[in-house]
């Protein structure tokens, strides 16, 4: 499958040479979070990723903030850089047939392509998915778009809040009091990836079989729909639509956020054993058993809850810190201090993890991202490689993977192509 172990694997950008798919090659025609995303967690595992730019128009994340600048005043995106590591830098130009032709010529040698383009733009180049399998039958194509390949909203522009908002996510995020609330990250963006991930290693195992490459199909309002738990059978069975519940769980109590001396923390101790284990911890075993709130099914009710649990709660909590609580409960139920991205970064939790990688960049300096939180026992995850500049290995990928000479390279470059 793709390259051999001594081929262009071993010049990867940040010095990426093993990993459990070393070997695959993925071309990576994507731009801003779920297609770079993806086609990064690939590259994390030790494939050989490619990404490829229109030489006029760019990946646009490469402007997103925050930015490294060097001495001399050149500024490149940490964002761009977290979703782009680990990759070589190629532009093509698709709209011309010279760039179509080096298309065809990578799609021979690789394993993978990822795009995630509204439905029909590939086609519309001349480069789509029938047209590349003729090049490949046994090219993996995973297509990442706002509502698939297929149904009557295919063709529609979208982007993660679009997801959010027709999956049903984002009616039933925020209070009830209030309008709802968008989840305050990308997860229409990220669920995608992860899906296109799973998808994309469940066809190259395919592949490996058969012999035959096949369409991954993902969208971003599907993978958004699947994250909403219990919301679809509540409807079906019951004809009840959830709605926003703010911090609570539908049905699960105690199970939210509780302020404490200097923020919040999560307390989720529901079952009997972890109400029992609460109650000694925090000084009044005599709780267990008390006849209103002795069972899980009880403290659920919701009148019983917050006559009797919540302001219990309260007390247990509230004259206390964050560092406190965890140091009295966290190792024996579940109790978190709901911490800001600057207190997650220095976790010692996260560091043990390798979550937090530095990756030094010759002009910039040192950037830190988050990590792999796939942690591999014999082949791990590398992730602190490189995102390229624009076209940056452009004439390493097209002698090793396209067969060109120096001269048709040139040529390629001279007419804008490249």
């Amino acid at each position: 499958m793709g390259i051999n172990d001594s081929g262009i694997a071993n010049m990867l950008p940040g010095g990426l040479s093993e990993g459990a798919l070393r070997g695959v090659v993925v071309l990576d025609i994507t731009r801003v979070v779920a297609g770079p995303f993806c086609s990064m967690l690939l590259a994390d595992l030790g494939a050989t990723v490619i990404k490829i730019e229109n030489p006029r128009d760019p990946d646009y994340a490469r402007d997103f903030p925050p930015k490294l600048k060097s001495a001399a005043g050149d500024e490149f995106s940490g964002f761009f850089a977290q979703f782009n590591r680990n990759k070589f830098g190629l532009t093509l130009d698709l709209s011309t047939d010279d760039g179509k032709d080096v298309l065809k010529r990578l799609t021979r040698r690789a394993d993978v392509l990822v795009e995630n383009f509204r439905p029909g733009t590939m086609d519309k180049l001349g480069v789509g998915y029938n047209v590349l399998r003729a090049e490949n039958p046994r090219l993996v194509y995973t297509a990442i778009s706002g509502y698939g390949q297929t149904g009557p909203y295919r063709r529609r522009p979208a982007y993660d809040n679009s997801a959010q908002a027709t999956g049903g996510l984002w009616s039933m995020n925020g209070f009830p009091d209030r309008p709802p609330a968008r989840v305050g990250t990308i997860i229409g963006d990220l669920s995608a990836t992860l899906y296109a991930v799973i998808g994309t290693l469940a066809a190259l195992r395919q592949t490996e079989k058969t012999g035959e490459g096949q369409l991954v199909d993902v969208s971003q309002q599907d993978s958004v729909l699947s994250l909403t738990e219990n919301a679809v059978v509540s409807y079906t069975v019951d004809g009840k639509v959830p709605g926003p519940l703010g911090n609570e769980h539908p049905f699960v109590k105690p199970y939210e956020l509780y302020p404490c001396k200097d923020g919040f923390v999560f307390f989720g101790g529901y079952t009997d054993k972890f109400w029992r284990l609460s109650c000694e911890l925090f000084g009044q075993p005599e709780l267990a058993n008390d006849p209103e709130i002795d069972s899980m099914a009880k403290r659920f009710d919701p009148e019983v809850y917050e006559r009797r649990v919540r302001p219990l709660l309260h007390t247990w909590f509230e004259d206390k810190s964050k560092t406190e609580l965890e140091e009295i409960a966290g190792d024996s139920v579940p109790l978190s201090a709901v911490k800001d991205i600057g207190e997650v970064v220095e976790d010692p939790q996260i560091a043990a993890r390798d979550m937090i990688v530095d990756v030094a960049y010759p002009e910039f300096g040192e950037l830190r991202m988050f990590g792999s939180p796939v942690k591999l026992g014999s082949t791990p995850t590398q992730p602190r490689g490189l995102a390229p500049g624009v076209g940056q290995h452009a004439d390493t990928v097209l002698r090793a993977l396209a067969d060109l000479d120096e001269g048709q390279i040139a040529a390629l470059r001279e007419k804008g192509v490249i």
